[in-house]
C-alpha cells in the first residue's frame, strides 16, 4: 500500500482523506489534541517536533503533501524534509501555496505563467518557499506539484458559520472580486495528482466563478433564511492588518490548466453550488468543522 505523509494536517487533508483509496496515511500536527483525532481516524499521527517520529513517517512514506504555512524562520516542511530527502529516492511533492503570490491584479486574470508581485507578507513568504521546493525537487529529481489557492471553504467553515454568529459584513468596494475554492473540490484535484506523477507542476485551483463577498454574503444569507446584513462601504479601520491586506487585493484566477493537464472539474463551479453543498452536508451532520484548521 501507498504511504501519504501530511504535513501540517486540518482542513484539506481531513478532506483528502475521506477520498484517498488504497493509500496509508501518516499526518503532523502540532496539537495533541487533534493528533488524538488523527489517531482516532486510524491514520498515523505523528508529532512535528519530534525527529525520530518524522524521520519513521518519511522513511516509509512515496508521497509527502506539505500543508504547513510558512513561518518567520520559513517553510516549516521543507525544513524538517529537506534533509531526509538528500540522496534518497524520489518522492511525489505537492506544496499548497497560495493565489496571493499574484499580488493585486485590480480585478484582473491570473494563470499559472502570470508573473508572481506578492503585495503581502504571507504572500512574499509563500514564494519563497515554492522556491524552495522547487530547488529541493530538481536536486532529487522528484515531481513537484506546487497547488496556488485561494479562499478555502466547507463544512464547519464558510459564510453561513460567520452568519450564524453574527459576525458576517456585506462589506463593498468597487470591483472587488475574489476567487475561491469548496474543500472538496481541492481534495479531488489532489487525488488526480497523487496518480498522475507525470504531470507535476504549477497548478492553480479555484472554482468556474469570482465574485464579490457581498454576492456571497447575500446567497448564504438566502440559504438560511435569514436577512443579509446591509451593504456598507469597506472600512479599512474595522479590520485587522491581516484583513486590510487581503481586501487591498483584487483578482481573477483560472483554473484552465488543472482542467486540461489533470482531467479534473470542480463539483461545485460556483459559490452557489457549493454553499448549498455545505449547508446539505451540515443538516446530514456530514461535516466535521472540529478539525478545521
Amino acid at each position: 500500500m501507498n504511504r501519504l505523509l501530511i504535513f501540517g494536517y486540518g482542513f484539506t487533508g481531513a478532506a483528502l482523506v475521506r477520498r484517498l483509496d488504497g493509500w496509508a496515511v501518516s499526518a503532523t500536527s502540532r496539537n495533541p489534541a487533534t493528533r488524538a483525532k488523527i489517531a482516532l481516524r486510524g491514520l498515523d499521527a505523528v508529532d512535528p517536533a519530534d525527529p525520530s517520529a518524522i524521520r519513521r513517517a518519511f522513511a516509509g512514506a512515496q508521497a509527502l503533501l506539505i500543508a504547513a504555512p510558512p513561518g518567520e524562520r520559513g517553510c516549516p516542511g521543507l525544513a524538517a524534509l529537506s534533509p531526509l530527502m538528500a540522496g534518497g529516492p524520489s518522492r511525489w511533492l505537492g506544496y499548497l501555496s497560495t493565489t496571493g503570490v499574484y499580488g493585486d491584479r485590480a480585478g484582473g486574470w491570473v494563470r499559472e505563467d502570470t508573473l508572481p508581485t506578492p503585495a503581502s507578507p504571507e504572500g512574499e513568504c509563500r514564494l519563497v518557499a515554492e522556491r524552495g521546493w522547487s530547488e529541493l525537487a530538481r536536486a532529487t529529481a522528484s515531481p513537484l506539484f506546487i497547488f496556488r489557492l485561494p479562499g478555502i471553504y466547507g463544512p464547519g467553515r464558510s459564510t453561513l458559520d460567520r452568519l450564524r454568529r453574527g459576525e458576517a459584513k456585506r462589506w463593498t468596494k468597487p470591483g472587488q472580486v475574489f476567487s475561491r475554492i469548496h474543500v472538496d473540490d481541492l481534495a479531488q484535484a489532489l487525488s488526480l495528482a497523487l496518480v498522475r506523477p507525470e504531470r507535476a507542476g504549477l497548478y492553480s485551483l479555484c472554482d468556474d466563478e469570482p465574485a464579490a463577498p457581498a454576492d456571497v454574503t447575500a446567497y448564504a444569507a438566502r440559504l438560511l433564511g435569514i436577512p443579509a446584513p446591509p451593504e456598507a462601504p469597506l472600512d479599512l479601520a474595522a479590520l485587522s492588518p491581516l484583513a486590510r491586506r487581503f481586501w487591498a487585493e483584487s483578482k481573477r484566477v483560472s483554473n484552465a490548466r488543472a482542467k486540461a493537464a489533470l482531467c479534473w472539474r470542480p463539483d461545485y463551479p460556483s459559490y452557489r453550488k457549493g454553499l448549498e453543498a455545505v449547508l446539505a452536508a451540515e443538516l446530514r451532520a456530514d461535516g466535521d468543522p472540529d478539525l478545521a484548521c
